[in-house]
């Protein structure tokens, strides 16, 4: 009987992943991971992590990782913002901690293969949408070690929220997890990234707001309140119009803005490119490019052109579109969508 690590947070998804691996005959064991260090928090999950282990008759080991992931995690999150750029540490998190530290425990049982209650596919090479698109999470593990994927098994994968949160509420039990409200895309962060960044590094410092050709316009905040594409929060004295942060420079304490125009990009600088395969050409795939912080809508907009050609090189990427309000620090993943694959990280 093959034996699987499953992570188990406490939620349904986990719980009912762990669930259906044990139907499929599969000799499972759970694994709580303790990551951040805020109050409570901890106390209340393990315990829920516990209750689901209990329930489905599986071993649950514990790990404390709150050290390492302060230092793979939380830490950089801090630095990138204090760097004027926009930090993902879920990629971070999932390469490092979930898909790295829990890899290793995996070995150290002897565990074939490693679960989560992710909504993701994956072919054996790539990692796949799952069936459900409102809550695919496919793009969240753009980032892990590629060599991983034939060792992980997503029991949600071709599975939907709803009929989750149904199965759940049908067996006795089980009904206090159907229930449970949605966990964060941030586990550490409870109100907004200022709210954190706050408790570690002067964030509140009023600085310049300039406009394209270098003139003071106005004022703001404090740059790290600050991302690519945000649109409220500072002053430009006599605009009619509305106007977008297109620059951010930490080292003066200054933000650049501009019109709406002014976000248009057509070339962006790669780094830290972690392929799927080894292919240097891309023909019919689109970029996905995502962030998920206070930006607002503007800033939350990626241009994605089917059936066009990019070319890599020199860790250059070339388009015949345009994007609007590309961030430095932000992730992001080329996409085929015709088998729905998505195989590389693109860091700006």
């Amino acid at each position: 009987m093959k034996k699987v690590l499953i992570g188990m947070s406490g939620g349904v998804d986990s719980t009912v992943s762990t669930l259906l691996l044990k139907e499929q005959g599969y000799n499972v064991e759970g694994v709580y991971m303790k990551l951040h260090s805020k109050p409570g928090y901890h106390e209340i999950h393990q315990a829920r992590a516990q209750k689901a282990a209990d329930f489905a008759g599986v071993k649950l080991h514990i790990l404390d990782l709150q050290e390492k992931f302060n230092e793979k995690v939380f830490t950089p999150f801090i630095q990138t913002y204090q760097e004027g750029k926009t930090p993902n540490p879920c990629a971070l998190c999932n390469r490092n901690i979930k898909f790295g530290s829990m890899v290793e425990f995996a070995d150290s049982i002897g565990a074939d293969f490693i679960a989560t209650g992710h909504y993701i596919r994956h072919d054996g090479q790539y990692l796949m949408m799952a069936d459900d698109d409102t809550k695919d999470q496919s793009y969240f593990l753009f980032y892990i070690n590629p060599s991983l994927v034939p060792r992980l098994l997503f029991p949600l994968g071709e599975k939907h929220k709803v009929d989750i949160k149904e199965y759940a509420a049908s067996i006795e039990g089980l009904e206090s997890f159907a229930s449970q409200g949605e966990s964060s895309e941030i586990c550490f962060v409870e109100t907004t990234y200022v709210d954190v960044l706050k408790n570690h590094v002067p964030v509140d410092n009023e600085g310049d707001v300039l406009d394209l050709e270098g003139n003071v316009v106005g004022k703001h905040k404090g740059y790290m309140h600050y991302t690519i594409g945000k649109r409220k929060g500072f002053t430009v004295n006599g605009a009619h119009d509305p106007h977008f942060v297109v620059e951010i420079r930490p080292a003066t304490n200054e933000i650049v803005v501009g019109k709406k125009e002014a976000l248009e990009c057509h070339r962006v600088v790669l780094e830290n490119i972690n392929m799927f395969d080894d292919r240097v050409d891309f023909i019919d795939v689109a970029p996905l490019i995502r962030d998920w912080y206070d930006m607002g809508r503007e800033a939350r907009k990626a241009a994605g052109l089917k059936g066009r050609k990019y070319f890599m090189g020199e860790g250059k990427l070339n388009r015949e579109a345009m994007c609007q309000a590309l961030v430095d620090g932000m992730e992001g993943a080329f996409a085929n969508w015709k088998p729905r694959k998505k195989y590389t990280l693109i860091e700006l």
